[in-house]
């Protein structure tokens, strides 16, 4: 089951720049592109640090998608 966020669709909706968020939580500015990007799942620390940030809720953000395989 593959985890996606939303994290560009809502910095965008808030007009933040992405170097700025990566900045803000310590973080390469390409390290957040590839987790923009699904590419890379962040730590649970990061995860939390990005909700927060966000001040939403960890669902508002991030999903846990199923497989084809497992929708039977």
């Amino acid at each position: 089951m593959p985890v996606t966020n939303k994290i560009k669709e809502i910095r965008k909706a808030k007009g933040i720049k992405q170097l700025e968020m990566a900045e803000e939580l310590q973080v390469t500015r390409q390290t957040f592109t590839a987790i923009e990007n699904n590419k890379y799942n962040p730590s649970l620390e990061l995860a939390l640090k990005i909700v927060k940030y966000f001040n939403l809720r960890f669902d508002d953000v991030f999903q846990l998608e199923e497989d084809e395989d497992e929708k039977g």
